[in-house]
């Protein structure tokens, strides 16, 4: 083949790999920026410590319930309301702790923090910077527990999550979902991405 004839199909490969990468890179930063994650880490990981962990779950869980189910319709409303609450939150962790036996300062904050993969039945929420609610008790050493307080996707079954589709299918567009239901499809695209951006 001639050189234009090469130059030529490398940059119609090229556009085709562009567009590609383009596609999963914005569904990847829909993830990240439409979604508020819960970060519970236990005191240490003994037994006991980490059985609280998930009692103060539980609580945290049902009193968010209470805070976003009428007003938060979109992510900056439930980092608003989290962020107006959390000494709420706080507070009423540090309660049960208490109530629970334990001497534990417990503390509640919103922030930005890398998540891993994650996976919560069918469904990977991808690796990436999210914000999160983060709820450590005591020295915080102990293994975390994480899960998508919005939109409410993962239902709490002892240690492990399980994903609430419904609400996922509601909240997330086809993209999206995509990405959550075939993320191994994505892995080598978002790998690509995550080069790119360190370099340009």
């Amino acid at each position: 083949m001639k050189k234009l004839e090469w130059a030529l199909l490398l940059g119609m490969v090229g556009a085709v790999c562009c567009s590609a990468l383009t596609g999963t890179a914005q569904s990847y930063r829909s993830l990240e920026q439409n979604v508020l994650r819960l970060h519970i880490l236990a005191n240490s990981d003994s037994i006991d410590d980490q059985a609280l962990k998930l009692k103060v779950r539980d609580k945290v869980l049902e009193q968010a319930d209470t805070l976003f189910v009428d007003d938060a319709e979109s992510v900056e409303d439930a980092e608003t309301i989290a962020a107006e609450n959390l000494e709420t939150l706080e507070q009423t962790a540090q309660q049960l702790v208490w109530d629970e036996g334990y001497s534990y300062p417990v503390k509640a904050q919103l922030v930005e923090m890398p998540f891993d993969d994650r996976t919560y039945g069918d469904w990977v929420m991808p690796a990436g910077e999210y914000t999160a609610l983060r709820i450590t008790i005591g020295a915080a050493q102990g293994q975390n527990w994480w899960c998508v307080m919005y939109p409410s996707l993962c239902v709490p079954n002892a240690c492990d999550v399980t994903a609430d589709e419904e609400t996922a299918e509601d909240a997330f567009g086809k993209p999206e979902q995509d990405l959550l239901r075939h993320h191994e499809r994505y892995a080598i695209k978002l790998k690509c991405v995550e080069w790119l951006e360190k370099w340009f």
